[in-house]
């Protein structure tokens, strides 16, 4: 079940955007896993020039989906990032699915982290720290997971070395992977 964080910036969200809002982005509702606690955060923004850019994160314990776009009509724009959110997670699935069936793998449990903002010293200085569980995949469900977070990198366990591995995204526009020992 999806529960909706709607903010907005240099716009009023009324009543009728909250309502299209929440219509719209409950229907990703049927692709979730059953009885998944979600929060929606939806950050509705007014330009100058007259354009709308809907911003949308749903952080899940197995996936974040994070989606923005922008046009020149608030509700196209909510359309726009609902078709948007939808194709990462019929992806998202798809790959999941054939490399589980590839793989033979079972039921794999995920578990969602908070995220704490920490201050160090002047010089230095750490903004924030996350924690993260290293979900057991394979590369290719890597690059998938960085690319929908919009990372140009991502750590996980490798799930046949059980080794710690970090993919990357190189200046060329192509991939990099290390390996921890």
């Amino acid at each position: 079940m999806l529960k909706f964080n709607i903010r907005g910036e240099n716009v009023e969200v009324t009543d009728a955007i909250r309502d299209y809002v929440v219509k719209r982005i409950s229907k990703l509702e049927r692709f979730l896993e059953p009885n998944v606690e979600a929060n929606a955060h939806v950050n509705l923004k007014v330009y100058s020039n007259r354009t709308y850019k809907v911003e949308v994160t749903i952080p899940l314990p197995y996936l974040t989906l994070r989606a923005e776009e922008t046009s020149n009509d608030m509700y196209g724009s909510v359309d726009l990032v609902t078709d948007k959110l939808e194709r990462q997670i019929r992806k998202y699935k798809t790959k999941v699915n054939r490399k589980s069936r590839e793989k033979g793998y079972k039921n794999l449990e995920f578990v969602d982290t908070p995220s704490e903002e920490v201050e160090a010293s002047d010089s230095l200085k750490i903004v924030r720290t996350k924690q993260i569980p290293l979900k057991p995949m394979d590369s290719e469900e890597a690059i998938l997971q960085m690319d929908m977070l919009g990372h140009d990198f991502f750590v996980y366990q490798d799930a046949e070395t059980n080794g710690t591995s970090i993919v990357y995204r190189r200046n060329d526009g192509r991939y990099g992977l290390i390996e921890v020992n």
